[in-house]
């Protein structure tokens, strides 16, 4: 596959090119100039009817426009100059949390950036809006909650937005019940009738639960994600909440994926119900699209939404290009297999006059179906908005999850095919002159939004040579 960074056009002028003689050019420039005026207006015609331009969002309607849903921003029409006319320090493909935080930092150093974005805003996963019907600010591609140990990640989001500290806490329906989740005490008591009261006692009763493998007489680690959760919790949280929902959510048992699946939930032996345990725990007060604006606001970073990067690579002329996209649709070409990912559907529920429509921000639905009436659970999760940062409104509103196999990608499959899968396409990756790939999509990983910036962070750190002192990272 050829490159797609180019460099500036042939400079050499046409007839040496073309091997014509430059004698004969001026008995033949009167024709050309009117034959090259009339197809001019002819093509001009054409695209306009046919071929919509690509929104081009300036630093200028970063600012202004905070509804990047229903946005209707200047386009190419309103520019004078074609964006694939310069030559960019940076492409890059896809305006997230890696490609946002790589044009960021390279526009502090005084480099360009083009951005492409094939969705109608900038953000990627984590975009957000108000409702119009509710006035509560929602997330479209489900809820986003941001914790990190990394005060490098932290001191640098900090410089985007205020943050209003948040510490996140899910309910889980099971049994009829609601129950903390993670594990902890209060979930064993509850589901179980029991009275455990410190953690001493937590850890004797999950040691009594607890499934120990051995081989060859030796205790070894787990190597799936069903061992997973028996060494950690035993059979009966097991059958009760990780099994059931796994398969919800992935289409598969446990013992069909990798150990890094379950191996991300904690169990607590103590009461604390916050979902993670990280020092800096946080909402953005304003959201997240704001950020973002923030982020990309600068004369060196042009962004252009609703616009396929597979159908302008060939005229974007950048000295580096960063992919943020899936892997295997960068190498399409090779017609190899498809990546396995999950993704998501949200069905959109409302109530008016009502203060809340569940007792958490999130709720989850392990089992398959209704304790007491015994209907189908074919959701994951409940999300209602309102109660992130208390939210006042008279109504509320709530998204319905379901995992899926079609949509956009969320999550890889990490099982064994998909892994060595992963690797073949990782091989292509690495002989790409001038390209790298970055992000989740790209390498196939599932990253905390932490994670994704500290990535992003410490590529630019590689591709510079900055030095970053172990202190701050």
């Amino acid at each position: 596959m050829p490159s797609p960074i180019k460099q500036y056009a042939n400079s050499t002028p046409v007839h040496q090119r073309r091997n014509i003689p430059a004698s004969f050019l001026p008995r033949i420039s009167p024709l050309f100039t009117l034959a090259a005026v009339i197809s001019t207006a002819w093509l001009y015609v054409l695209c306009n009817i046919y071929n919509p331009h690509p929104t081009i969002i300036s630093s200028t309607n970063l600012r202004k426009n905070t509804d990047y849903y229903s946005q209707v921003m200047s386009n190419t029409k309103e520019h004078d100059d074609d964006p694939f006319s310069k030559l960019y320090d940076n492409c890059i493909i896809g305006s997230g949390l890696s490609g946002s935080v790589i044009a960021q930092q390279y526009a502090t150093m005084g480099q360009s950036s083009l951005i492409i974005e094939k969705r109608s805003h900038i953000g990627g996963n984590c975009y957000d809006k108000i409702d119009e019907e509710t006035g509560i600010r929602i997330s479209l591609y489900g809820a986003h909650l941001f914790h990190t140990n990394s005060d490098r990640v932290w001191d640098y989001v900090n410089q985007f937005g205020e943050w209003t500290k948040y510490e996140h806490k899910v309910l889980g329906l099971v049994e009829g019940k609601y129950v903390p989740i993670p594990v902890n005490i209060d979930t064993v008591n509850k589901l179980f009738d029991l009275n455990i009261e410190n953690e001493q006692q937590m850890e004797d009763w999950l040691k009594k639960e607890q499934v120990v493998l051995t081989e060859d007489g030796k205790e070894r680690q787990p190597r799936d994600s069903e061992e997973v959760a028996l060494t950690r919790v035993g059979s009966k949280l097991y059958e009760l909440i990780f099994k059931p929902y796994t398969w919800k959510q992935w289409a598969k048992y446990p013992k069909e994926l990798g150990p890094e699946v379950l191996s991300r939930i904690p169990v607590r032996s103590n009461h604390d119900g916050r979902y993670f345990s990280d020092k800096h725990q946080a909402l953005p007060t304003n959201g997240y699209t704001s950020l973002f604006q923030n982020m990309l606001d600068s004369p060196l970073i042009t962004v252009l939404t609703d616009t396929d990067y597979f159908d302008v690579k060939d005229k974007m002329q950048c000295k580096r290009l960063y992919y943020t996209g899936p892997i295997d649709a960068y190498f399409n070409h090779l017609g190899w297999p498809k990546l396995e990912y999950r993704s998501l559907s949200f069905e959109r529920g409302m109530k008016h006059n009502t203060k809340f429509f569940q007792p958490a921000a999130v709720v989850n639905h392990p089992q398959s179906h209704d304790f007491n009436t015994g209907e189908e659970v074919d959701f994951t999760r409940i999300v209602e908005y309102k109660h992130f940062l208390n939210q006042t409104s008279d109504h509320t509103v709530y998204f319905i999850e379901r995992s899926t196999d079609d949509g956009e990608p969320y999550y890889p499959v990490p099982n064994d095919e998909n892994k060595n899968l992963f690797k073949r396409y990782q091989e292509m990756a690495e002989k790409e002159i001038g390209v790298r790939f970055v992000g989740r999509l790209a390498n196939y990983k599932y990253f905390n939004m932490d994670q994704a910036i500290l990535n992003a962070l410490e590529v630019v750190d590689q591709d510079t040579g900055r030095v970053v002192e172990e202190s701050t990272r």
